[in-house]
């Protein structure tokens, strides 16, 4: 037995000899050169109002239950030119997109009955490449970015009542200056075809 021992010891000197790294100096070129590739998300053109972790969920109608869509950051981006506001929420990993919509008139956040964390809303979502209607649920680590998330969504839907409302008024105010005008102008007409 004494004799198996020493043996032992040598064969583990062996094997660490054997586990470096040798450098045998033979370069390897690669196969195929890739070119630098710039990637567009879609949202160069828009400034984030705000920007939250978080895991949403939707509502699926036939299994009558919650089905996850994905854990990520929530967005909530303004177009530099026309003003719009989206939601946008990516996965955190795969960077797919879980929700995509506008934030729209009579659109409404709710606090979610029993849970603190999260709140529920109903839109129409394009996150699937194709436009239906969807009820989410989003949960948040906080109950601070929780009320955060409903106050800011809250008042973008009222801003953009107002806007429709007074978008509504100078169309309006358009269309009763246009008739005052053709009014005139036909008042004329008819005189000149009297003289």
């Amino acid at each position: 037995m004494a004799t198996n021992e020493p043996e032992h010891e040598n064969r583990d000197a062996e094997e660490i000899g054997a586990n470096e790294d040798e450098d045998t100096g033979a370069q390897v070129a690669p196969i195929v050169r890739l070119e630098e590739v710039a990637v567009t998300t879609g949202e160069e053109d828009e400034d984030a109002v705000l920007d939250l972790k978080s895991k949403l969920y939707r509502f699926d109608k036939e299994a009558n239950q919650w089905k996850e869509r994905g854990a990520g950051t929530v967005k909530l981006l303004k177009h530099k030119d026309t003003g719009k506001i989206r939601l946008v929420m990516r996965q955190s990993k795969t960077l797919k997109i879980c929700a995509n919509h506008f934030v729209k008139q009579g659109m409404s956040v709710q606090e979610h009955v029993g849970n603190e964390k999260s709140c529920v809303w109903h839109a129409r979502d394009f996150a699937d490449g194709e436009l239906k209607d969807e009820l989410f649920c989003i949960r948040f680590a906080s109950i601070g970015n929780c009320k955060s998330f409903m106050q800011k969504f809250n008042e973008i839907a009222e801003s953009e009542v107002e806007k429709e409302e007074s978008k509504d008024a100078s169309e309006a105010a358009g269309l009763l200056e246009k008739l005052t005008v053709e009014e005139t102008k036909t008042e004329e007409k008819t005189v000149e075809k009297e003289d």
